[in-house]
């Protein structure tokens, strides 16, 4: 989930279309407002949007929000507690990110040496911006071990995470003339992933045993069913993220009995984990203040996908097949299709599937659709789509959210709320 600026020219530089002392750029093909100083093809430093500037760039180049004795503001937009790049709209201009001068790095390192496509973070020991993720506290449904204790311990080595899905925009120099290509519908939910594997129980030798002993342990092996989220392992449904797991167990039962030795499902978990609890909330639209948004979509946003109030749903996106040894295999798009319609389950929604021939012709088939109506559901917005290039050594898929899902998960975060895969990942679980 690593968050960077990109060091990149801003292009297609227009007057706004209702601010004369504004204009409109584009960087990596994301609208951006800029100030009537900032010239085409100007090299500067693009911050997406979802990320967090560090306080003293921002207290450096006068960002944040602040007003003199008589309650004008004399400073930038951005509140000092909080730093957020956020998708936004001006004036009835998309402005997908930030973009500053180079200059404005200028007091944490020499700009000179800094070329096109480099990648900045922390300069010098300075935080330049990172990921935005509100930090809240999440309920633990086990207690933690004490440190520094030799104990008996269980895991299942053949459990692999599934990492953060990229962006796409910055990922086109990976795609092929002559891929196989997947487009599938991105869904707004929390990640789920279930599998057949080994489990090891590593019990400790004491006393005299351990004194005899070489290994000062023994392992024992068995293959169980497994579930958990994208980072942790479920033993227990009691607790987790959501106060209670038990939606999740609902879930897991569908694999029980079904899955090969080595399998494991990855799959995306929509609707709601309890009564009237949408396991991603609910938003106000009326705070993008876009009356023709609010106009389609009505006053809040549930991303429901069809399920009854107290309901979920899932959706594969993904099935690995692991050996023993560790040798893991993806399944290619259409066995994942054929293995979820003999579990009777379903597969994200297949968008687009064609042969890649030029950037421009995959941005424009991202463009058709990305946008628009959730076509599951139908009502409310699409989150994105997500690219899948077949045939290569490693799972490569691509993720693209459009602008006003954008704007309403800025919403959402400004309010403190996050999903679990964001909140864990902070915490390194």
């Amino acid at each position: 989930m690593d968050y960077t600026g990109f060091v990149t020219r801003i292009k297609n530089i227009r007057p706004h279309s209702n601010a004369d002392r504004l204009n409109v750029g584009t960087c990596f093909g994301n609208s951006v407002i800029v100030s009537l100083e900032t010239e085409e093809e100007e090299l500067g430093l693009y911050f997406p949007t979802d990320g967090q500037l560090g306080v003293e760039y921002c207290e450096t180049n006068n960002l944040l929000r602040k007003k003199d004795a008589s309650g004008k503001n004399i400073g930038g937009y951005l509140e000092p507690n909080i730093r957020h790049v956020r998708a936004l709209k001006l004036r009835g201009e998309i402005s997908d990110g930030l973009f500053m001068p180079l200059e404005s790095l200028s007091d944490f390192t020499n700009v000179s040496k800094l070329k096109e496509g480099d990648l900045i973070s922390v300069l010098n020991g300075v935080e330049i911006c990172k990921k935005y993720i509100p930090v809240m506290k999440m309920v633990r449904s086990q207690p933690t071990q004490p440190k520094n204790k030799i104990r008996d311990t269980i895991s299942y080595p053949m459990f692999a995470q599934h990492g953060d899905t990229t962006q796409l925009v910055y990922n086109l120099h990976q795609f092929e003339i002559g891929d196989v290509c997947y487009m599938t519908l991105k869904m707004h939910g929390t990640s789920g992933r279930t599998g057949f594997l080994q489990k090891e129980d590593k019990k400790y030798y004491k006393g005299i045993k351990k004194l005899f002993s070489k290994t000062k342990f023994s392992v024992k092996k068995t293959w169980e069913y497994i579930t958990g989220t994208r980072r942790t392992i479920r033993e227990s449904f009691e607790g987790g993220y959501y106060g209670d797991d038990s939606f999740r167990e609902v879930h897991h039962k569908k694999f029980v009995d079904k899955l090969q030795k080595g399998e494991i499902i990855y799959y995306e978990i929509v609707g709601y984990h309890a009564e009237n609890s949408p396991i991603m909330g609910t938003v106000s639209n009326e705070k993008t203040k876009d009356k023709e948004f609010i106009k389609i979509y009505g006053d809040t946003t549930t991303y429901s996908y069809g399920c009854d109030n107290g309901k979920s749903d899932i959706y594969i996106y993904r099935i690995t097949m692991t050996n023993e040894d560790g040798y893991k295999i993806d399944y290619p798009w259409g066995l994942v299709q054929i293995r979820a319609e003999q579990l009777g389950l379903k597969t994200v929604m297949e968008l687009d599937r064609f042969i890649f021939t030029t950037e421009e012709d995959l941005v424009e088939r991202v463009a058709k659709h990305s946008d628009g109506v959730d076509p599951i559901g139908k009502t409310h917005i699409r989150e994105g789509v997500v690219v899948r290039i077949e045939g290569k050594d490693s799972f490569k898929a691509f993720k693209h959210k459009n602008f006003n899902f954008k704007c309403l998960e800025g919403i959402v975060k400004d309010a403190g709320i996050v999903d679990i895969e964001e909140q864990e990942e902070i915490k390194g679980e």
